[in-house]
């Protein structure tokens, strides 16, 4: 995990409230609310359209969460920060 870097753009671990809205595109896995004909839109069965909608949901939520947790630090790692070496020669211990 590691801070904010200089061009602000930000990696690892990212906790914030804004990810909760992640959880709402599942509500598309639940068969029953959209297993049916009626209501018709377009001349497209619900279980259609629902479907469109949904992934529209979606995408809207990830948008939405991504904008608004982009630019939030990270946690940084615990300890001293170590180079690309030392990284790479501890693997083999």
């Amino acid at each position: 995990m590691s801070a904010g870097k200089a061009d602000r753009r930000v990696s690892g671990l990212v906790l914030s409230p804004w990810n909760l809205l992640l959880i709402l595109p599942f509500w598309i896995l639940l068969t029953p609310l959209y297993n049916r004909v009626d209501p018709v839109l377009f001349g497209m069965p619900f279980f259609y359209w629902f479907q469109f909608v949904g992934i529209a949901v979606g995408v809207v939520c990830t948008a939405t969460v991504y904008r608004m947790t982009r630019r939030k630090p990270s946690v940084p790692a615990r300890g001293a920060p170590r180079d690309v070496d030392e990284l790479d020669e501890g693997s083999d211990r």
